[in-house]
């Protein structure tokens, strides 16, 4: 990994890609999306403070556990600008991402100690399939052997010959 010298306090977008890991296109998704932040020079070329490499290895971080951009983001604009997140910083973020986490612990337990039982879409067994109806919450919805699913305000019906309309998060989805 090359090292930067501590005298120098800014990074080109091809040196803070090297130190965090990051490639570079990554590097310019966190800037379009308001994680990281540059500077232009008189060349337009990018110069990210030091502090980017934190705050890229603690964006990376909390992808690794599932926290969505939108939620990281939220985080960071809590930070003063141009400050390292510390660790303290990282403990109070992620004490409050902790039972979103935890629920999604549960939810792939779940999926994992049921995925046997699994007999995939268009379930025979809608009232007992435990990933793909928890609970038969299809059955309080509509009556029927067939789901109903509403896509980007159009509706698609299974029936004879159909293909098979299917809930998300069922069977690898």
């Amino acid at each position: 990994m090359p090292q930067i010298p501590e005298k120098i306090q800014e990074l080109t977008v091809g040196q803070l890609a090297a130190r965090s890991g990051a490639a570079v296109s990554a590097l310019h998704f966190y800037e379009s999306k308001g994680l990281i932040h540059s500077r232009r020079t008189s060349g337009n070329q990018r110069r990210f403070s030091r502090d980017a490499l934190r705050r890229v290895a603690f964006v990376r971080a909390a992808q690794r556990v599932g926290i969505p951009l939108a939620t990281i983001r939220e985080a960071l604009a809590e930070l003063p600008e141009g400050r390292t997140p510390t660790a303290d910083d990282w403990a109070r973020l992620s004490a409050s991402w902790r039972s979103e986490l935890d629920e999604r612990i549960q939810q792939l337990n779940r999926l994992r100690d049921h995925l046997t039982d699994c007999i995939g879409c268009g379930c025979l067994s809608l009232e007992t399939c435990v990933l793909s109806n928890p609970d038969d919450v299809f059955g309080e919805r509509r009556a029927g052997s067939r789901l109903l699913v509403e896509r980007r305000g159009s509706t698609v019906r299974g029936g004879p010959g159909a293909v098979s309309a299917r809930e998300p998060g069922c069977c690898g989805d």
